[in-house]
């Protein structure tokens, strides 16, 4: 059995629903904004045989030092335009790294590296806009007191970005016309998900990277 990280915070609070949108099935996974790695060795401690990627050098430097013997490979990069093979990845997942990139952008590029049939599991930030977002806000708020009332919150060094600058309205619209049928969800803590499980046409040509204009 995988030994579980006693570490907590926003983030890794929904680890779980990365972990079981992968399922028992392993994996090549790309973790896009690997950090200093807390989810990236909790998929290896499961079986996935994982890549990590961040544009933060002393976090990624963290990530390998937090266990430099798990079968993980780690890169300082952009994933943008890292030279990954498209269709390459079984598996991408990521937390709190989607608001920094753009979510557009970053799907696009999710939907080029997963094969057909991977899996796409996503936890993200966006913007309070409307009425029913501050009642998210609100529970979230108790939700974060409760929570830090049993355990403290861990820090990380990783550079933030707030507010994030799509609503989570943009970003379910934007979701739906990038990777249509992919499942949004709203959760507390200012955090929404999305899995999605890529065929061979749910990229509008139009929406690839590499798509003649």
């Amino acid at each position: 059995m995988p030994v579980p990280d006693t570490r907590w915070n926003h983030n890794i609070h929904y680890h779980p629903i990365i972990v079981r949108a992968l399922g028992p099935a392993r994996r090549r996974v790309l973790d896009v904004g690997c950090g200093e790695g807390v989810l990236a060795h909790e998929l290896a401690r499961r079986g996935h045989h994982v890549t990590g990627i961040d544009l933060h050098a002393a976090s990624v430097e963290n990530a390998r030092n937090d266990g430099p013997h798990a079968p993980i490979d780690f890169i300082v990069g952009d994933v943008l335009t890292h030279p990954f093979t498209p269709g390459s990845f079984d598996a991408i997942v990521s937390v709190a790294t989607i608001h920094h990139i753009g979510t557009g952008p970053a799907l696009r590029r999710i939907g080029e590296l997963l094969r057909p049939g991977g899996i796409a599991a996503i936890v993200g930030l966006a913007r309070s806009r409307s009425p029913a977002d501050l009642a998210y806000d609100v529970a979230g708020a108790v939700s974060t007191r409760i929570h830090t009332l049993r355990k403290p919150c861990w820090e990380t060094s990783a550079p933030k970005v707030w507010p994030p600058p799509e609503s989570f309205a943009e970003v379910r619209r934007t979701a739906a016309r990038i990777t249509p049928g992919a499942r949004f969800r709203r959760h507390l803590l200012w955090r929404y998900s999305l899995v999605w499980q890529k065929g061979d046409r749910d990229i509008p040509r139009k929406e690839l990277p590499n798509a003649a204009r």
